[in-house]
């Protein structure tokens, strides 16, 4: 039974109809307004002038934090972000940095004005402080939030934001993260908006309140200083833009923006089949000790030019792994504007019209207070928005004229590692905490017609940043012995997932301490970041410490280790959610997720895995192994071999469907002519591998490969008769995580899906032996 706190209901906030939210706001608040009646008054000139200014002037706001900032968190790795609002908190425009931090500012404003424009009130020059997650403005306590009315002649005309991750709050552990955590009392303290900036004075008693709570003061307050003069420097911008063009002109721009937004992503939708799509994915380890998966499920139901989530079935909120509802829209909102709004400017407010969210309460997706929800962000948050991912790229895969936006799932989630203790380098004594950034150069998804990025970022932080190796060796007692892409990392699939990479590091010799460690990391057992259309999970998350290391690895050292074998010691395996330490003699080893592939492996051109191999991004195990390569003593691909190889390979998977003897020996390499063949005339293309056969009857799946005919579309009955084999998870590829065992109970299996006819993959993925069928559902292929 989830415990409930008396009063806390007050401090949660979900989205309200404008006129309903009028309704709500003192009267003494004067808000500035404009009807819908003056927006034919602006030529289209004026309009484009003006609306990339204030898209101008949220990149600035990145430019004035960073130049104010100390903490690398925001001048090395970009994790932050802001927004302009209208006068009822709807966004205008976001920044290109953290998109899921701006997924829910809106709520943040809704909620101040509703329960701060009587008391304290809402005045010129003020200034609003706020780090709760049920409120919103941010997915976990450690992003904080300044919200900031801006007012034209006496009356709120609209708000800027600024938030940033502070690099610890308070708690019990540094970093502010507790993977022990029973409820948000073992967390750093939620603090709903409270007024920091009063007619334009800092409040020093909040602010010294605010900073006390850190380990590190400083920089928690520098960061402060740093939103308010962001903001501060936006609100200037924005009332001399409102002098030169007036504010009736520059308010009527900001909702025409939102509405451009609206219109065009509701037009996008419409050309998209109606149906839907359905997917499952799992949480590791719900807090230290525990060995559970605990599943997200989301319907995604596409009708005409609206979406709806449906997240009704996920796991009750439990241990660290919860975030409340503004979390899930942040994780929806993150995923949506890059694949779904890429070409449309993010007038987040317009776009975030087009969808609808249903969900039960105390579930790790809508968590109530007092949940603990430190993961938040790179849990369920993200989670969700893989999900959501998934479902929207079928949905576009259905869609001839939009499988170019096709990808498959980026990098999974973050690998969260917080390093923290005395730097006494140079004979000082100066606590620090480092969560490392590495991790941002994760794997893309490959897409129907290209690779992912190797390395290239995040989806969801479009301006991430992996920090400068030297600079993280200059603020940190911490020596690199690596930062290297890892081979065979990236999803295997006809289109290869972006690889991934690993960084090892080592104490600076100077340190005589042991340092402490906090691990947080989904994806170590069922991937996060899955495949498409057949194409294999990127690789499974694994966190390292060995112990005891060669001596010259830290002294002297002439040569690069080539991998963790050449270290020495002995190695520990970190969990999912725990704490561990750092010796003198110890190395840190981080390797963190890929892109998921696309296609079934088997399909890829052999030309191309012979570029792989020869750019050390498949190995030449793994070309053979996993994509049925065959390179002979030159490098060159041997023909004959290979397509015997693949052959072999097709007769493994019937054989482990259980097909018969007599099936077997049919089993060939498929026919790659596709949609193009005169019996599949008519078929409209589903993804990579299957058609849809319309007759009066209904629909049939049919292979696009080999023509077979699978069974009936409706309510994704076709699913049940694939041809299926579990296998080891290590089939997966080499880079999947050998043991399970090490992190849950539950018996994981690498589970593929084939074309009974061809054996061809059109479903791989690694997951929990009783993981449910997909249940897409095409209802419309107007």
């Amino acid at each position: 039974m989830t415990s409930r706190i008396p009063g806390a209901d007050e401090f949660t906030s979900r989205p309200l109809p404008r006129a309903e939210l009028l309704r709500q706001i003192s009267p003494a608040l004067p808000l500035h307004q404009v009807d819908d009646e003056q927006a034919e008054q602006v030529d289209a000139l004026t309009y484009e002038v003006v609306r990339h200014r204030l898209w101008a002037i949220t990149q600035e706001m990145g430019e004035t934090l960073r130049r104010m900032s100390g903490s690398h968190v925001v001048t090395e790795s970009n994790d932050f972000n802001f927004s302009i609002c209208d006068e009822l908190g709807e966004q205008v425009q976001v920044g290109t940095y953290n998109v899921g931090l701006i997924g829910s500012m809106d709520l943040a404003i809704v909620w101040t004005l509703r329960h701060r424009s009587d008391n304290p009130g809402i005045a010129e020059g003020d200034m609003f402080l706020c780090n709760d997650p049920w409120i919103g403005g941010g997915l976990h306590q450690n992003d904080a939030a300044i919200l900031a009315p801006i007012f034209h002649e006496g009356k709120l005309f609209g708000w800027t934001t600024a938030i940033a991750h502070q690099i610890d709050l308070g708690g019990p552990r540094p970093g502010s993260f507790s993977p022990s955590a029973q409820d948000v009392f073992g967390e750093a303290v939620p603090t709903p908006p409270m007024k920091v900036v009063r007619g334009g004075v800092l409040q020093r008693d909040v602010a010294d309140a605010w900073v006390r709570r850190s380990r590190l003061p400083h920089l928690v307050g520098l960061d402060l200083r740093a939103k308010i003069a962001a903001n501060k420097n936006a609100a200037e911008q924005i009332l001399r833009l409102i002098t030169k063009y007036g504010a009736d002109t520059v308010k009527v721009v900001m909702h025409r923006m939102m509405d451009d937004a609206e219109r065009r992503l509701r037009a996008k939708l419409k050309t998209l089949p109606d149906g839907t799509w359905t997917a499952v994915g799992y949480q590791e380890q719900s807090r230290t000790g525990d060995r559970g998966l605990h599943a997200i499920k989301v319907a995604m139901t596409k009708e005409a030019d609206r979406l709806v989530f449906d997240f009704r079935g996920t796991a009750e909120q439990t241990g660290i792994i919860n975030c409340p509802y503004p979390g899930l829209r942040a994780g929806i909102v993150f995923t949506m504007l890059p694949l779904l709004a890429g070409d449309i400017p993010w007038a987040a407010g317009g776009l975030m019209r087009c969808f609808e969210i249903i969900t039960d309460e105390d579930t790790i997706t809508n968590a109530s207070f007092p949940a603990a929800v430190g993961k938040g962000p790179f849990g369920p948050a993200w989670g969700s928005g893989n999900l959501v991912a998934e479902v929207i790229a079928r949905m576009l895969d259905a869609e001839p004229d939009r499988r170019g936006d096709v990808q498959s799932i980026c990098n999974g989630t973050t690998d969260l590692c917080v390093v923290s203790g005395v730097d006494v380098r140079g004979g000082g004594s100066k606590g620090f905490v480092s969560p490392v950034f590495d991790v941002m150069a994760g794997g893309y998804g490959a897409q129907v017609y290209h690779d992912g990025v190797d390395t290239g970022g995040r989806l969801i932080i479009p301006s991430a940043r992996a920090p400068d190796v030297e600079m993280t060796e200059y603020l940190y007692p911490l020596v690199a012995l690596w930062r290297r892409e890892q081979t065979d990392s990236g999803g295997p699939g006809r289109q290869r997932g972006g690889m991934s990479g690993s960084v090892c590091y080592v104490q600076h010799p100077d340190q005589k301490g042991t340092m402490s460690l906090i691990v947080s990391g989904t994806g170590k057992v069922a991937n996060q970041n899955v495949g498409l259309a057949g194409g294999y999970p990127g690789n499974s998350q694994l966190d390292l410490v060995v112990r005891g290391i060669s001596d010259p690895q830290l002294v002297q050292a002439a040569a690069i280790p080539a991998d963790l074998g050449e270290l020495g010691g002995d190695i520990e395996v970190l969990p999912c959610e725990g704490e561990s330490d750092l010796g003198p003699g110890d190395a840190l080893y981080l390797h963190w997720q890929a892109g998921g592939g696309y296609g079934d492996p088997l399909l890829r051109p052999a030309g191309n895995v012979r570029e792989d191999v020869r750019q050390a991004r498949v190995s030449p195990e793994a070309a053979t192994d996993v994509y049925g390569v065959v390179l002979g003593a030159d490098g060159d691909v041997d023909a004959v071999a290979t397509g015997e190889t693949r052959a072999e390979l097709r007769r493994r998977r019937a054989s482990g469907a259980g097909l018969s003897e007599a099936r077997l020996a049919g089993v060939g390499a498929p026919d790659l002519a596709g949609i193009g063949a005169p019996e599949l005339a008519g078929a409209r293309r589903l993804d990579d591998n299957l058609a849809v056969l319309e007759s009066p009857e209904g629909g049939t799946v049919v292979c696009l490969h080999c023509g077979t005919q699978i069974g009936p579309l409706a309510g994704g009955a076709f699913m049940a008769a694939l041809a299926r084999r579990d296998a080891a998870p290590t089939e997966a590829g080499p880079h999947i995580w050998h043991d399970p065992s090490e992190y849950v109970d539950a018996e994981i299996v690498f589970r593929q899906l084939f074309c009974p006819g061809c054996l061809t993959a059109v479903n791989s993925r690694v997951v929990p032996v009783d993981h449910p069928l997909p249940a897409d559902d095409y209802r419309s292929w107007a």
